[in-house]
């Protein structure tokens, strides 16, 4: 059975469509990128596989249910997280919030529980900052404790809104390696963001532009021609391995 399935899917609000005819089925282990601008469609159809909102059009199954059947097997990092906490919160309190779906919000944590919550915050290199309140805490760091929540639920289906924002280098290269553990323990990862070499480390890449450029493996997906339909701008890939943008105005060629 697959983590996600989707035939004509249509998503957006109400009944405007933001992106439709989306057909994809993501296996467990499998990481799912999707790429696009802000406003192409991408946290739309996030919110639309976890069950925050219905879909426009078509058929959705997460975990061989209908979206948000599942919230136990199922966890969320939303791009935005405003709002705050009545109370001051340290950063392993923020952790122990992944085990609620398992415990309830009132239920008791379990030494198996603390050992999750131990191994996510290790696995992001924030254990030293667990008992660091949340305002003390620099943007990258809080980003990491973040992860490390959704990490501790040790979900089958993981979702994640522009996850890497806000991380420095190292912290996206240990992002990319628990991101692929996760998937080796079975996870199904489908992670949204607009960084194209965070894309080509994943397994699968979808290429949103208010319509489906393009999906399929980043060897076939990440080309020249479809980042520039997704992106509007020009893509250079340079000896070093480094890829350039320019906007599409300067009249630059693509490099074959």
């Amino acid at each position: 059975m697959g983590a996600v399935s989707c035939r004509g899917l249509a998503v957006g609000y109400g009944r405007d469509a933001i992106v439709q005819g989306l057909d994809l089925d993501i296996a467990p282990g499998t990481w799912l990128s999707v790429v696009g601008t802000n406003g192409s469609g991408k946290s739309t159809l996030l919110k639309t596989l976890v069950g925050l909102i219905p879909p426009v059009a078509g058929k959705v199954t997460a975990l061989g249910a209908e979206p948000g059947d599942s919230p136990r097997r199922t966890a969320y990092l939303a791009q935005s997280r405003e709002g705050g906490f009545l109370l001051p919160l340290r950063s392993r309190d923020l952790v122990r919030m992944g085990r609620y779906s398992v415990r309830g919000l009132l239920g008791r944590m379990r030494p198996d529980d603390d050992a999750a919550c131990r191994r996510a915050m290790e696995a992001l290199d924030v254990l030293d900052l667990a008992h660091l309140p949340l305002g003390r805490l620099s943007g990258g760091q809080e980003q990491r404790v973040h992860l490390a929540q959704a990490l501790a639920r040790e979900a089958d289906l993981i979702v994640l809104d522009e996850p890497t924002s806000g991380l420095d280098a190292a912290s996206r290269a240990r992002y990319r390696e628990v991101i692929r553990a996760e998937c080796r323990r079975g996870a199904a990862v489908v992670a949204a963001t607009h960084d194209v070499g965070e894309a080509a480390a994943a397994d699968l890449v979808l290429l949103l532009a208010h319509r489906v450029v393009a999906l399929g493996p980043p060897s076939e997906a990440l080309t020249a021609a479809n980042l520039l339909e997704t992106f509007g701008v020009v893509i250079s890939e340079l000896p070093e391995g480094l890829l350039v943008m320019e906007p599409t105005h300067q009249h630059h060629e693509i490099d074959p």
